[in-house]
């Protein structure tokens, strides 16, 4: 059975919109449409009610932050039954901007922001190796990030 929202093409062209920038005006949207800007409020109140709108969020330029270094890091858990106590403190670690419960070489795939090779090298030796669950880790250095986008609605 196939509980997900059904979208119209309406639907679509609303978050593909909002998708490009959140703040563009309802009454905006609605002129672009041909609908009412009450159509638009409705539509995107029906996609929140949905959960497939979530909220809004503010892209931060992490480099223009002094975050120059962005890295994954697969990470091996000395058993399965490690993984809510290590997700725990994974999860304190500032550094740790994204967790990933995976399938394949690794139990967790993190996504880690640091301002350096230095801080990242503390990072990996002082707070996530140093974690009791984690048996081994794998760390990509990312050179840069050529794509980057949402899903298209």
């Amino acid at each position: 059975m196939n509980d997900l929202p059904k979208l119209d093409d309406l639907d679509r062209r609303i978050l593909s919109t909002l998708l490009d920038d959140a703040r563009v005006p309802y009454a905006e949207m609605a002129k672009q449409f041909q609908v009412s800007p009450a159509t638009v409020h409705v539509r995107v109140e029906k996609m929140k009610a949905a959960g497939i709108i979530e909220g809004t969020e503010i892209l931060v330029n992490t480099k223009k932050l002094g975050y120059d270094v962005c890295c994954f890091i697969g990470i091996n858990l000395k058993a399965a039954r490690d993984y809510h106590s290590a997700l725990d403190k994974l999860n304190q670690l500032d550094e740790v901007v994204e967790a990933y419960y995976t399938t394949g070489a690794y139990n967790i795939f993190v996504k880690l922001m640091c301002r350096s090779i230095e801080e990242l090298q503390f990072v990996l030796i002082d707070k996530l190796q140093a974690i009791d669950e984690v048996q081994s880790t794998e760390t990509l250095i990312s050179l840069q990030n050529p794509i980057n986008r949402n899903v298209i609605p």
